[in-house]
């Protein structure tokens, strides 16, 4: 054998050995293990806390399409809508050419995905360990190496908020209402979690779950200090039966948030620091055991 075909017989074993690129895998809140050739270029969301993560770890660009309630960052609200999590448009999904869809566990259009080859991957962040959980997992998913990182300001954040309330603001019991169901925020949901940190108390305990439909009558039982509420229910606070007693109503201890400010609460992603932020405004502003001014500068 000549010296340049033993040197080619060389390169080729050389080629044969080296290890083919590892095969991206990611097991999602439903248990079903995912695996992709690459890292995702091509994301439709289902899930606006989804698409708001992918965002935040720098990678907006490969949303290709997100339901219809994504609306943050600015750069989202130019890309189709494929209708919502519960009832997506699956054709037109497809017609995207997703590498992946991400979306809620609770959403079912999963298995008419996969039974169309679309590789889907459930995330349904509920407490401070899911929005961290999920937001390493989109990181793998993304092959974004300092994901933890962004976690960690996310909970500098909320700390800070913590810090910056006064004293009176403490023990505050809160009912925080999600929409106007009434849908509630429990103890054990990332909104509780987060009222807790603030050393607030929840009036929905963890045992009911963490976004309970409540009977009005265990609101007005309950009997809060302080109410915080989207715009969207503001309006017809006065018309439930028996809340015009609530100590909150009588006392003007309630908390109005507006619709871009109810989404940066309601939504278990990146934008948790700043719901602990308007959270904690709320209480420095209008618990009653703060004196006027109570709020840091």
């Amino acid at each position: 054998m000549s010296a340049l075909a033993r040197r080619l017989l060389a390169i080729l074993l050389a080629l044969l050995a080296w290890p083919a690129q590892a095969a991206l895998q990611i097991t999602d809140d439903a248990g079903v293990t995912v695996t992709l050739e690459r890292a995702p270029q091509r994301i439709v969301s289902l899930l606006p806390s989804l698409a708001e993560t992918v965002c935040e770890l720098g990678h907006c660009q490969r949303l290709v399409g997100v339901d219809r309630y994504t609306n943050w960052p600015e750069a989202v609200k130019a890309l189709p809508r494929v209708g919502g999590g519960l009832d997506p448009n699956i054709e037109q999904i497809v017609a995207l050419r997703p590498d992946v869809v991400l979306m809620a566990t609770s959403s079912r259009a999963g298995e008419r995905l996969r039974a169309l080859g679309i590789k889907v991957v459930a995330l349904e962040p509920k407490t401070h360990a899911d929005v961290q959980r999920v937001m390493l997992k989109i990181g793998q998913l993304l092959e974004v190496p300092d994901a933890q990182r962004i976690w960690r300001a996310i909970d500098a954040a909320v700390m800070a908020a913590a810090q910056s309330l006064p004293p009176g603001a403490r023990g505050t019991r809160v009912y925080f209402e999600v929409n106007p169901g009434p849908y509630a925020a429990g103890e054990g949901s990332f909104i509780g979690e987060t009222l807790t940190r603030l050393g607030a108390k929840n009036i929905v305990p963890a045992a009911l779950g963490p976004f309970p439909k409540l009977n009005p009558e265990f609101i007005v039982r309950a009997d809060p200090d302080l109410i915080m509420v989207g715009e969207r229910s503001a309006d017809g606070l006065m018309q439930r039966p028996g809340w015009q007693s609530l100590r909150a109503i009588r006392g003007q201890h309630v908390c109005v948030f507006r619709a871009d400010e109810s989404d940066a609460l309601v939504r278990p992603g990146p934008r948790m620091a700043e719901g602990a932020r308007l959270m904690a405004r709320c209480l420095a502003e209008k618990a009653p055991g703060v004196k006027k001014g109570g709020v840091r500068p």
